[in-house]
């Protein structure tokens, strides 16, 4: 198995476990790897010592949030350069997660002010930057991942993934809250070459969320299905049980549980290896 999105500490907010603890589950529970992902810190010099440590695949990136001052295409060269796969648009910093008044960095700082950032079409001032972005993800074959924004943002990205050739696209758990697309939504951006990720965490923290729903999404998804745990929390299972129970949970809808062992494994595993 290999899961996509995964949260350890150090970080802005508890974790359950530090990066040594986190990647030793994995390899307890017989793991290819996972991806490490902070909001608010890029990844790739720790998912490296993950890796070294373990033997484990594990990949790292950077969220576009106010700590690297939002579209920053120096930020993402940086990362990519240093051996990052995967750029997260906006997650925390989101307009989408002010809006929805979800955590954060600004709440635990709030000298630092309420700004939020926005792509087209929602913030046309963004695109020379978003456009630069897209094409250094281009020139390193990385995974772009849409992260909290909108879903005209999708759209948008969907759109410009086709200019320039981006062949690897992840949709950050579409269904959850931010974004909050619909399944015929979600089935829409699948069949334009995103990747439909479904996490553990919806489950057991999403308002509303129900297993029905999910094995919905799982549907729209068809073959494009990634399920990843995005846990951490110490509130949630460590993360190898939660991608554990999320595969039952929505087998138990009657989703060929074949496919979703494909999508909490070789699936994302395809996508963010090099």
């Amino acid at each position: 198995m290999f899961d996509a999105h995964v949260h350890a500490g150090p970080d802005v907010i508890d974790r359950i476990g530090d990066d040594s603890d986190i990647a030793q589950s994995f390899a307890d529970s017989d793991y290819d790897g996972f991806v490490l992902k902070a909001h608010y810190e890029s990844t790739v010099g720790r998912a490296y010592a993950a890796a070294r440590a373990t033997g484990l695949q594990v990949f790292g990136g950077i969220a576009l949030n106010q700590h690297c001052g939002g579209i920053n295409p120096a930020a993402v060269a940086a990362t990519l350069q240093a051996g990052g796969r995967v750029i997260w648009m906006p997650t925390a910093d989101s307009h989408t997660q002010q809006a929805a008044g979800l955590p954060r960095l600004c709440h635990g700082a709030p000298r630092l002010g309420q700004h939020s950032y926005a792509l087209p079409p929602v913030d046309q001032s963004t695109m020379a930057a978003a456009e630069s972005v897209l094409q250094l993800i281009a020139d390193h074959d990385a995974v772009l991942a849409t992260g909290h924004v909108g879903r005209d943002e999708c759209r948008w990205l969907l759109e410009r993934v086709e200019y320039y050739g981006i062949k690897r696209v992840l949709l950050t758990h579409p269904s959850y809250t931010v974004p909050g697309l619909t399944p015929s939504e979600i089935e829409e951006l699948a069949d334009r070459g995103g990747y439909v990720e479904i996490t553990c965490y919806q489950l057991l923290h999403q308002p509303g969320c129900t297993p029905e729903l999910l094995a919905e999404v799982a549907d729209a998804a068809g073959e494009r299905l990634v399920l990843s745990s995005d846990a951490g929390q110490p509130d949630s299972p460590n993360p190898p049980a939660a991608l554990t129970l999320l595969v039952d949970v929505i087998a138990a809808q009657g989703v060929d549980r074949g496919r979703l062992g494909a999508a909490s494994g070789e699936v994302p595993l395809r996508l963010f290896a090099p």
